[in-house]
């Protein structure tokens, strides 16, 4: 093996991925094709086993499934990204579903990625190590953690947490990445690509129809503050200065 080889697969192996799947063979391609890529791979058949596994040892990425037995992979997800403990665990979720609004729905859980079966395990392979790659890269600076506060409107990065006049907001966590981006800096226009860029990175595989959805939700939960997210024509979004 050569230096660039051996590198390449000690940094893999230090990754723990934890695969949600219920179909045995599917889950046996996973698990073998990520254990010879040198990661380490925990497997879970049912969304109650995952969300102790990841309890138990929390992962860097898990590999889910969304049509599961009893819970299913939205609300593993949904699970997985409230609660601060395991929030910041990547999310690639696979499914059979090939609709949008399939899509979506795992993007408004805080889903990182998403492969659609049948893929191949080279497909698979590169969505992973690109959810992994996002992730090292997203890791917070101090300068990152500032709170932002206009009139009754809070925003804490520290916490994920937003408060009008006091009272908490929830989002999911592509809604609160969303509005902590284009808060951040009031009055700039950002297309939706640049939005995409910004939360989720520019190798991230999103259609427009996703970003609006997140914008339609947010604008609805902000109540009065949801007009402060402004829509430019033909560009894209800002928020107001």
């Amino acid at each position: 093996m050569t230096g660039s080889k051996a590198l390449k697969s000690e940094q893999a192996e230090k990754k723990h991925i934890l695969v949600v799947e219920d179909e045995e063979d599917i889950l046996a391609l996973i698990h073998f094709n990520l254990s010879r890529a040198g990661y380490r791979v925990s497997c879970a058949t049912s969304g109650e086993e995952a969300l102790r596994l990841v309890r138990a040892h929390l992962p860097d990425l898990v590999v889910l499934d969304l049509m599961l037995p009893g819970m299913d992979g939205l609300e593993v997800c949904r699970t997985l990204k409230k609660q601060p403990d395991t929030a910041r665990v990547a999310v690639l979720m696979v499914t059979a579903r090939g609709e949008e609004a399939d899509v979506v729905a795992g993007l408004e859980m805080g889903a990182d990625d998403y492969v659609t079966k049948p893929f191949s395990p080279k497909i698979l392979l590169a969505r992973v190590q690109a959810v992994l790659r996002r992730g090292e890269k997203g890791l917070e600076s101090p300068a990152d953690g500032k709170v932002i506060q206009r009139d009754g409107l809070l925003i804490h990065p520290g916490r994920n947490e937003v408060l009008i006049d006091g009272q908490p907001v929830e989002l999911t966590f592509t809604e609160f990445q969303v509005l902590r981006f284009l808060a951040g800096r009031p009055g700039w226009v950002f297309t939706r690509y640049q939005i995409v860029n910004a939360v989720r990175g520019d190798d991230y595989a999103v259609t427009d129809r996703a970003v609006d959805v997140q914008i339609v939700g947010l604008r609805k939960k902000l109540g009065a503050y949801g007009s402060w997210i402004e829509t430019v024509r033909g560009v894209g979004y800002r928020f107001k200065d």
